[in-house]
């Protein structure tokens, strides 16, 4: 059966764990990347930096999938404008759930959102559109977390957390049970 193709727009690091994923996911056959205009022409594994943001529109044409691989960090603006300009143009922007996770039939999961190895997504949770569930990460019964965040490794949300809109949430960092989560929290923090 032939694959839908899919470009991953960002070439740093976090588009390296993507691209495992992708290809341990099986779904979809990565046709390139966009990044800086400098880099067209580079690859990243065996895959060729196709063209910039400049360049969206005349692929959209042939290629109608694309996948965030730009990290947040401190910051998700980049990430933000690049899912607005993405979903005017026109494209898809498929979950991706590694096979290595677990991720509940009782969860919902909304569109750009990618959720990595290993990570656990539990029963009656709710993610929003374009975010990162990094590897390892526990997203317990019950967590709302809303579009654009950013929950790290090994970060634990217990039930019922509610995480807003634009979140970044650093490494193993805990949460207490119901609390509210908004802003920047950095690695290793205990959130009550």
């Amino acid at each position: 059966m032939k694959k839908e193709k899919i470009i991953l727009i960002g070439g740093g690091g976090h588009c390296r764990s993507a691209i495992d994923i992708i290809e341990r996911e099986n779904k979809y056959e990565i046709a390139g990347i966009i990044d800086k205009k400098e880099m067209i022409g580079s690859n990243i594994f065996d895959y060729e930096i196709i063209g910039c943001d400049d360049d969206l529109k005349v692929i959209f044409k042939d290629i109608k999938n694309a996948l965030i691989t730009v990290g947040h960090l401190y910051d998700n603006k980049v990430r933000v404008n690049l899912y607005k300009k993405l979903k005017n143009i026109g494209f898809s922007l498929p979950t991706i759930i590694s096979p290595f996770s677990y991720v509940s039939k009782y969860s919902f999961i909304e569109e750009g959102t990618i959720i990595m190895h290993h990570a656990l997504v539990n029963a009656n949770v709710k993610i929003g559109k374009n975010c990162i569930i990094n590897s390892k990460a526990l997203v317990e019964h019950d967590v709302i977390i809303e579009d654009h965040c950013h929950i790290s490794t090994g970060t634990i949300l217990n039930g019922g957390v509610f995480v807003k809109a634009n979140t970044f949430i650093g490494s193993n960092s805990t949460s207490k049970q119901y609390s509210e989560i908004h802003g920047f929290i950095k690695a290793g923090s205990l959130v009550k």
